[in-house]
């Protein structure tokens, strides 16, 4: 059903929207990491009866597991009734988000402060993270190669870090320049506190932030060395508007279509094609690394899947992927009415509308863009429309105006169907974004059909 606010179809079964987006806040309430996304969606896949891969000795129509790397990707199978060199359907989202990450060598005492040092990670308004609460969530690994969980500010009994700003009564020179000078990236460091450790003569705040890390995690200083922390917004995800109808709350690009493609693949049972949905990091940096979807990881997940199927060749493998179908599962911008100029109205992606499809991405000239073909587009709107789905069409803002991308080229390098196919958000990239209840849901549903129908 395209372009049809979601609410004709909802208004009469709100509590089963809202039941469900309750899951969705707690989700991304808890899982501010890639490591925490994957820890959470191993633990939601034993509770469906999925099973680790490793386990496996042979693989059967309906089996259901899941393969993963690094603490910080996953993937995870319903075995179909076709051969999987017919090909699969496959949902792909990214579980990483815009933040700041602390350096390897982090702490340090100036006038009296200690701060931690940072570097911006993905695409920022510097400007938007500072004077706000910001937790410390991440991993130390030391070195006899023990891990120890870090969550400072989540909690409601912890103390929270910032990022401090200068006042506006002393900004005249500060004000005059450009948004994104503002703030400069080396400025982005975070205040960690200000007493010092008694009897400690030379940088004894730095000390005394140490000495706390020390009785409360076992961690020294070299330690941050091997360690990951992450700076994200604290505090849980919030209903947003007086209505409920929104969820205010960081990481919805992409956790929101990680969450509801993950539900979708949980739902399922003996499907007529095997169905795959993938969570990837790095995204916001290019897809690169062990575990970006530019990686071997899904071929060699694929390749695992076949060789426990007696099917070792390459020519299998390639079969399997240009046969596969696949929703790149990535959030898109939605129209705001404060900023109506970015967009084409007639192409722009609206909040309670449904899931967006986006034909292309990239910027400008569609460069970086996977660009789907229309006969795939076709198959998704005769399913779409067979199954009570509503959804919209849309681009990334007005030609020249700027643009993105997401992991859909580079399944596409496999020559299988990509389009991107996702949930519209407000403040993208920001550390509070934006939301829409119905979105949520119906996208939940789109992935769903998607599965089972396609």
């Amino acid at each position: 059903m395209y372009a049809k606010n979601v609410w004709e179809k909802y208004k009469d079964r709100l509590e089963d929207v809202m039941s469900f987006n309750e899951g969705y806040k707690n989700f991304i309430s808890q899982c501010k990491t890639e490591r925490l996304c994957v820890k959470e969606t191993i633990k939601l896949a034993k509770d469906n009866g999925f099973v680790d891969f490793y386990e496996l000795k042979e693989i059967h129509l309906g089996d259901k597991f899941y393969i993963e790397s690094m603490n910080k990707t996953i993937a995870l199978f319903v075995i179909g009734e076709k051969d999987l060199e017919e090909g699969m359907h496959i949902l792909g989202a990214h579980i990483d988000s815009p933040r700041m990450d602390l350096k390897q060598n982090p702490i340090y005492e100036k006038n009296h402060f200690a701060l931690a040092d940072t570097h911006y990670y993905g695409g920022i308004k510097k400007y938007q993270w500072v004077t706000i609460p910001l937790s410390l969530v991440g991993v130390v690994v030391k070195k006899d190669g023990s891990i120890i969980d870090v969550n400072i500010g989540e909690n409601e009994s912890d103390p929270v870090v910032g990022i401090s700003d200068l006042l506006v009564h002393l900004s005249a020179d500060q004000l005059k320049k450009s948004a994104s000078e503002v703030i400069p990236g080396e400025n982005l460091d975070v205040t960690l506190g200000s007493f010092p450790l008694e009897d400690e003569e030379k940088d004894a705040v730095k000390a005394n932030v140490l000495n706390i890390l020390k009785n409360k995690y076992d961690i020294e200083e070299e330690d941050f060395l091997s360690a990951e922390i992450e700076v994200v917004p604290s505090g849980r995800a919030r209903d947003y508007g007086l209505d409920r109808s929104m969820i205010m709350g960081y990481g919805h690009d992409d956790r929101v279509c990680a969450y509801t493609s993950l539900k979708a693949i949980l739902d399922i049972d003996s499907p007529k094609y095997t169905c795959c949905c993938v969570l990837v990091d790095k995204e916001e940096i290019g897809s690169v690394g062990a575990t970006g979807a530019q990686s071997l990881f899904f071929e060699n997940s694929i390749a695992e899947i076949l060789a426990l199927q007696n099917k070792t060749s390459l020519l299998s493998l390639r079969k399997t992927l240009m046969n596969s179908k696949m929703l790149s599962s990535d959030v898109s911008a939605g129209f705001d009415p404060l900023f109506p100029e970015v967009n084409d109205s007639k192409n722009a992606a609206y909040l309670g509308n449904g899931i967006v499809l986006n034909k292309y991405t990239g910027s400008r000239g569609k460069s970086g863009s996977n660009d789907a073909n229309p006969e795939f587009i076709a198959d998704i709107r005769n399913v779409f429309d067979g199954h009570d789905i509503y959804f919209q069409t849309a681009e990334l803002g007005k030609v020249d105006q700027g643009g993105g991308g997401t992991i859909a080229y580079i399944l596409g390098n496999y020559n299988m169907n990509v389009i991107d196919a996702g949930i519209a958000v407000l403040n993208m990239h920001a550390p509070c974004e934006i939301v829409s209840k119905l979105d949520v849901y119906e996208a939940y549903h789109a992935y769903k059909s998607f599965l089972l129908y396609i």
